[in-house]
């Protein structure tokens, strides 16, 4: 039973009517999504009560911030959600270019970037598939927004979550803004990995409690409770936040299949010199179906390890982007072609966080490995 509280959180938008660019610095654009439908979105605000925040003991309950995308209707007079909110977009032009040296420290207006989805816009009657997103370690949810309004644009539910205390930058109602607030670096700390999984894992347990009981809230707007078809259910994630979508398929029935955009599946060791112990997905299997897309950039020793053993004992599959690394499956697979064009981004800094393949070709693939898997199998 969902016991936790949903309340619908104010979204700022963009004016329709024409560009959204202040002075300060080039503008970035996303990918038009290809779908036959428009995409709306809406911000909630979830709190479980019956969990601490694993990250600051001054916050009561567990709080995440939700970005939900459907395929609206009639999108007219609905504004433009800016990819970044100001007070986001601030943050993000202090914190992220040091968890991601290769990002310019000035020259960009991170606010004036828009989305392609409709703030409030109805929902297209129907009933969708809902997908779960997990961003990678850092990295806020934003940064998947162009690959959630394409699978909106195609007839899905996208629910994209942060997992705040370990995000650069997550906005909750009120203009109240939390930046990372872990008490070091999990990639160094085994225990500060496993305390970071297992609270991810968690969060994603939440999200789908409230799937499920979305249909009764009176905080979420009734097209949208409709349009869940719970019974079809799905995740996808990026680095850490790949990890936790394997995990949680394994560890969660409702799940019915999941995508491992490029997380490790083990902890970090304990000893120098050791294996990390696999994750249950990789040590057991799962019996639904998972797909691990990687890239040749970033293809290591352990992701031979960790994933084979997941391919050895279940319904796992393992696709790879080529001329490709890791960040290429959030938005800086295009947004950092565009800063190489600017001046602002070096080629040997684009290729590091997102390869030398043309964005064209990235997003093209991308979309069609997720696509085609979901329509697969959901």
């Amino acid at each position: 039973m969902f016991s936790g509280i949903v309340v619908p959180a104010p979204f700022p938008a963009h004016d329709c009517s024409g560009p959204a660019h202040r002075a300060g610095g080039v503008t970035l654009r996303l990918p038009e999504p290809s779908g036959p439908h428009a995409v709306g979105v809406i911000a909630l605000h979830l709190v479980d009560p019956s969990r601490n925040d694993p990250w600051d003991s001054g916050i009561e309950g567990r709080e995440l911030m939700v970005s939900a995308f459907y395929p609206a209707g009639d999108v007219r007079g609905c504004p433009v959600a800016p990819h970044l909110t100001p007070a986001a977009a601030e943050a993000f032009a202090v914190i992220d270019p040091v968890a991601h040296p290769e990002l310019p420290t000035e020259g960009v207006d991170w606010a004036a970037t828009r989305s392609h989805s409709h703030v409030g816009a109805p929902v297209l009657p129907g009933r969708w598939p809902v997908l779960l997103h997990s961003p990678g370690g850092a990295d806020p949810r934003t940064f998947g927004t162009g690959l959630a309004e394409e699978l909106a644009s195609r007839g899905h539910v996208v629910l994209s979550f942060d997992h705040p205390g370990e995000t650069t930058e997550v906005e909750f109602p009120g203009g109240r803004l939390r930046t990372i607030s872990m008490p070091g670096d999990p990639r160094a700390d085994p225990q500060l990995f496993r305390r970071m999984l297992a609270t991810r894992v968690a969060d994603t347990r939440f999200v789908l409690d409230a799937v499920t009981e979305l249909p009764g809230s009176d905080a979420v707007p009734e097209d949208l409770a409709r349009a869940l078809d719970v019974t079809r259910i799905g995740m996808y994630g990026h680095s850490a936040g790949g990890a936790t979508a394997a995990e949680a398929l394994y560890e969660d029935s409702r799940l019915k299949a999941a995508i491992n955009l490029e997380g490790y599946l083990d902890l970090l060791p304990e000893r120098p010199g050791e294996d990390g112990a696999l994750l249950p997905v990789a040590e057991h299997g799962v019996d639904r179906p998972l797909l691990l897309l990687g890239t040749d950039g970033f293809r290591d020793e352990r992701f031979e390890r960790t994933w084979r053993a997941v391919l050895d004992r279940g319904s796992a599959s393992w696709e790879q982007l080529t001329d490709a690394n890791h960040w290429v499956f959030t938005d800086h697979g295009v947004v950092a072609p565009q800063l190489q064009a600017a001046g602002l981004m070096s080629e040997e800094d684009r290729i590091r966080l997102v390869g030398a393949i043309d964005p064209a070709d990235s997003v093209r693939a991308i979309r069609h490995h997720v696509l085609g898997f979901f329509a697969e199998n959901l």
